[in-house]
């Protein structure tokens, strides 16, 4: 599987966020968070998912296994 951390970071950053922001909204620390996007650690799933949801994009598209930013319709 291809590195999919560097999204992560791509999509706060074109949102002009913080990771204290994120990891805020995460309820948890700021060096956690900045853990999940350096790839020092995986990101649960439960993050994953409130994350693509904050992001309005799928999980897949986090993951790296589509280019297709748009989240899948329920």
């Amino acid at each position: 599987m291809d590195n999919y951390y560097p999204r992560l970071k791509d999509l706060r950053e074109d949102r002009d966020l913080s990771q204290q922001y994120i990891a805020e909204f995460l309820d948890m620390k700021q060096p956690q968070y900045s853990r999940y996007e350096r790839g020092i650690r995986d990101i649960p799933t439960d993050i994953l998912i409130k994350l693509a949801k904050f992001y309005n994009t799928s999980t897949d598209y986090i993951l790296g296994l589509t280019t297709e930013t748009t989240p899948y319709k329920k």
